[in-house]
């Protein structure tokens, strides 16, 4: 596979989404966040959206971002603002979807104890 080969899918969901309301640590490097880490390994610029899906509410999107060809953005779900901030203490689920070949991963810190806790895992390709 060349360098210019891009690497991915277009659709990603992320069933799990939930910002605690309060950290146990300094900001931002502690702070309890969700992120989307998207890349983009192609010769192309990636227009990505996420929507937001809740138990209780209609759906919140799409938030836009670009991921410049060959790079990488770590975006955390603390700081969308637009159209609107997303909740917390409220669980959620994303749906990713960009026009070009991208990869999702999905990454928690949840500092709400002492002993900090971290998880990530791949997005569901859809």
């Amino acid at each position: 596979m060349s360098n210019e080969t891009p690497i991915g899918r277009h659709r990603w969901a992320i069933a799990e989404g939930y910002i605690p309301g309060w950290s146990n640590g300094p900001e931002p490097e502690l702070q309890s966040h969700e992120t989307c880490c998207v890349l983009n390994t192609g010769p192309n610029s990636a227009k990505v959206s996420l929507m937001l899906y809740f138990e209780d509410r209609e759906p919140q999107g799409p938030y836009l971002l670009a991921v410049p060809a060959r790079r990488t953005v770590h975006l955390r779900f603390n700081d969308l603002q637009d159209p609107a901030p997303v909740p917390r203490g409220v669980g959620f689920s994303c749906v990713v979807e960009s026009d070009v070949p991208v990869v999702v991963q999905h990454t928690r810190l949840d500092s709400r104890q002492a002993a900090n806790s971290i998880m990530t895992t791949l997005a569901y390709p859809v």
